[in-house]
């Protein structure tokens, strides 16, 4: 004979008096009731992803992918920008489809610091109307997150020279 704790009537009961789920219910991997992120696994979102954007653009060669990346963390408006190379782009423009190779740009930055780096875009972008879209980070490493801010703090001394070769890095994969 089951319980009226036991049924999914007694649910509410049983769960505001023991907070223990109903014993004839097998645990399921996920429903209603059930936290979609388990908080006591993962450190919570500190404001620095929610400060920390990923800015996106393309441009046309290696010489402009390579400029734009090194003023935007030289001028402290980027953290780190990302070179993709080989990417294939097929749009409409002014009437016609069109396909081209591009470099890709992935820029880690903060939202403050958007307006500087849409605007360096810009300034050194060939492109009559180029790409440059934003994307905020939901979550990311903190360790990570920090050094984006630290990385962009204009305050701080920084030896900003570079490596030797750092931007024919890009040569050497292919």
């Amino acid at each position: 004979m089951r319980r009226t704790t036991d049924t999914l009537a007694g649910w509410h009961r049983r769960r505001a008096v023991t907070g223990a789920p109903p014993r004839c219910l097998a645990p399921a991997p996920w429903n209603w009731r059930t936290p979609v992120v388990d908080s006591a696994r993962r450190p919570p979102i500190g404001l620095r992803a929610m400060s920390a954007i990923v800015v996106v653009t393309t441009v046309g060669g290696e010489e402009e992918a390579n400029l734009i990346a090194r003023e935007l963390v030289a001028r402290r408006h980027a953290a780190c920008v990302n070179i993709i190379r080989g990417v294939r782009s097929v749009y409409r423009w002014k009437g016609k489809i069109c396909q081209d190779g591009e470099y890709m740009l992935i820029i880690k930055t903060l939202k403050r610091e958007y307006e500087l780096v849409a605007a360096a875009i810009g300034e050194l972008h060939s492109y009559e109307l180029p790409e440059i879209l934003s994307f905020e980070i939901g979550q990311g490493d903190d360790r990570f997150l920090a050094w984006i801010q630290a990385s962009l703090d204009k305050t701080a001394e920084f030896l900003d020279d570079e490596e030797d070769g750092m931007l024919d890095l890009v040569d050497q994969d292919g």
